[in-house]
Order: C-alpha cells, then structure tokens, then sequence
C-alpha cells in the first residue's frame, strides 16, 4: 500500500482516487476550491468516443485567424507575448497536421470508449445513483458544405468500427419528434453517451469520503519539497504533507504546479461557457450544433446548452457577447426556443486544460520519480475521467496498463 497524494479534485482528480482506493492505497485529495465549482461541473457531460478529430487539426490555424476578430466566434485566442503561450501556440501549429491528427485518432477513440465502459461498470456497481444515459449523438447542420465535412468524419468513424448514420430531416424526426429544428440533416453516432456532472461529482465525493479518502477542500498547493528527483512533501497554506506518489490532476493550473519541479508541460486554459434551461425543451439526445460548436445536452431536470473555446490565460471572467452567442445559436438552430436574459446572466465558466496536440498527458515524467502527471484533457476531460483515473492507478499500482501510454507522455516532443 502507497500513501497518495492527488492535486486537483475535478473529475480527473476524484476518478484517480476512487481507482487509487480500490487497489488498497491511501489517498488524499487536495483541491484550492470547495468542491462545487470548475469545470467538471459546467461542462456538457458527454462521453464522446465520436470525438476522436483533435483540436489540432488541418485547417483550424486559418480558421482561428480568422476568429480572433469575431468576440462571439466558436474558438477566440486572445494574442499574447507570454513566453508559455508562444510556445504552446508553435506546439499546436506543428501538431495540426493531417499525419498528426490521423496517427491520433484511434488513440483518442480508444481512450475514450474505456472511460464510456469504465463509467458503465461504475453505474452498474451499485455504489452511486447518477443519471447515465447512452443515446448517442446528433450532430446538426445547417449547410450542405457543413453537413459534408461532418459526414466524411461520420465515415471516418464507420472506418474505426463505430456506429454512424447520416440522417435526413425525416430520419431526424424519428429520433427527436418533439421539437422543431431548423437544420438541413445530422449526423448520428450511436456510440456516445451522456451525464449531470452535477450529480455525478457530489456523489463520488460522498463516496470516496465513506472509503477512507482525505478530502481536503478549499487548500491551495504552495510548494513541493524535492530531494534527489523525488517529491518528499507537499506544502499547502494550511499544512505540510508527506506521501510515496503525487499526482497531478490540477487541469489548467498544472504548469504552475510543474515548473516549481522545473518540468514543463504545455497546457493552456480554455474557457467554456454553459447555459442551463430549467424548463421543458422536449430534447432527448444530446446534439452538436456544429455551425455553432454549441453543444446541447438533456441532463437531471435541465437542459444545457455549452460552448466556445476561449484561450486566454487563467480568469473566470464571463463575457456576456460569448454566452449570448451560445444563446443565438441555439434559438437559430431551435425553432421556438428562447433563453432568456435571466437564463443568460446565471451563465458560468470554466477552464478547460488544453494541450497542444489534443491528447492528454498521462504518465511519470522521468524528472521526477515519484510524481505521476494527469492533465491537458481539453474538452474530453469528463469523458477522460474514469479511464485516466485507471490508468494512473495501474501506473502507481505497478500493473500492466489497460492502454499503450507512450501518445500520452508527459516528456513528448511537439
């Protein structure tokens, strides 16, 4: 048994201690906030094996060039001279090759088809009671040269054995004959599914609590104390703390943490916005309203519309002509729907941790021995959760690993 220290309680920092605490360990959780904010309770709660394109691919450094004048654009850089921006900023640009994104693909695919069956087998366990639903996922177009690119992904899918229809506004009334869209047709993976975060993340806390887990909340890591390459404590405003393995699972704050280790790891915040409607929507399936990159899904006694990839440095300032863009897509693409002002001024943030390649790192990075690196998940961080959980474990545990960790390295070359 190993005593273990995890930074960051969000989804990838509760996943790693439950699996950490089923193989026997001890383990505490540190986390600055009080365990009800962030991004693992703002985010869409998908579980997106359909997202298998990395955010680094072909094309988008023109796109984004195009977007950094447009405030209400799907994915804004905010221009910086910040030395670690400029250098995440060429790491994305040579990652954003047709090579790179197609050599990622399965490995995106496969990464996040464990965390669906991990999720599945943690429902079925009988410990928790948190909605899961598999329903798949609708992706809606409004324009045939849209609904192209997004079927030959479709048909990039069927190629990597997922299930993928194209569907005309006919197929679409079958599966969703309550609301009235305005789209041109969508494409259909049966292979995703969908969750509350909201219920999800107080239940695991709860849980783990009942297991003998530390969870120490609103406790910020000020320092860590290293002695010939291995971490010897952890130092917060509140106490000093000893343990055999540290992981770091602090998404968008884990390079602050790393270069006190004097490791470097790419990440930059991505802000994401989040809208909840809490009245009758008639949605069932979560969607994509792809002209929009705004994405819809059908939660506990709400419906949730999220969205926009802001890189801009680490804040949780809500841009109103961001979260109204949200809103416009969503009343274009919903006929009849409205979101109201009060709906839009309840809207909140959080920071995605997003590497330069899409993947994230999961590993041992070979300065330090005993720190284990959990971060950089992007926008799959909820889908990720449970399987890099595993897999971190599986690392520390000393076991073969479920999945082949070199894409995953914390000490790759971009």
């Amino acid at each position: 048994m190993k005593n273990c220290i995890i930074i960051g309680g969000g989804i990838i920092g509760l996943s790693t201690a439950y699996y950490l605490q089923k193989e026997g360990h001890q383990v505490t959780v540190i986390d600055k906030s009080d365990f009800t904010s962030g991004a693992s309770y703002v985010n869409a709660g998908y579980i997106t094996p359909s997202h298998f394109i990395s955010l680094a691919s072909p094309g988008i450094i023109t796109q984004g060039i195009k977007w950094m004048f447009n405030a209400s654009s799907p994915f804004y850089v905010k221009p910086s001279l910040d030395l670690d921006f400029l250098k995440w900023g060429l790491a994305f640009k040579k990652s954003a090759t047709a090579k790179k994104v197609e050599k990622s693909i399965p490995v995106i695919k496969d990464i996040n088809l464990l965390g669906r069956d991990l999720y599945e087998a943690l429902k079925a366990s009988g410990d928790f009671n948190f909605h899961y639903q598999r329903k798949g996922l609708l992706v809606y177009y409004q324009s045939d040269k849209v609904g192209e690119h997004e079927w030959k992904i479709g048909q990039r899918g069927i190629h990597e054995g997922l299930g993928v229809q194209n569907l005309s506004l006919e197929g679409i009334k079958k599966m969703e004959p309550n609301i009235d869209l305005n789209v041109k047709g969508a494409v259909y993976f049966d292979c995703d599914a969908h969750m509350t975060p909201t219920d999800f993340m107080p239940e695991m806390v709860s849980y783990l609590k009942s297991k003998g887990v530390k969870i120490l909340a609103n406790e910020e890591v000020k320092d860590v104390v290293v002695v010939n390459e291995t971490i010897k404590s952890v130092i917060t405003n509140r106490a000093r703390y000893e343990a055999d393995e540290i992981v770091m699972a602090a998404g968008s704050w884990s390079p602050l943490l790393s270069k006190k280790l004097g490791i470097k790891i790419l990440i930059q915040a991505g802000k994401g916005y989040r809208i909840n409607v809490e009245r009758e929507t008639n949605i069932t399936i979560p969607s994509i309203l792809c002209e929009a990159n705004v994405a819809v899904t059908p939660m506990s006694g709400f419906t949730r519309f999220a969205g926009t990839m802001e890189i801009g440095g680490i804040n949780h300032k809500i841009n109103p002509v961001r979260v109204n863009a949200i809103a416009t897509a969503a009343q274009k693409f919903y006929n009849n729907l409205e979101i109201t002002e009060q709906e839009k001024n309840e809207a909140q943030c959080g920071l995605r941790p997003c590497s330069p390649d899409g993947l994230p790192y999961i590993g041992k990075s070979s300065k330090c021995k005993n720190l284990t690196i959990a971060a950089g998940h992007a926008m799959m961080g909820w889908s990720l959760g449970p399987a890099t959980g595993k897999l971190v474990s599986e690392i520390i545990s000393d076991k073969k690993t479920s999945l082949d960790l070199n894409p995953f390295h914390p000490d790759r070359k971009f």
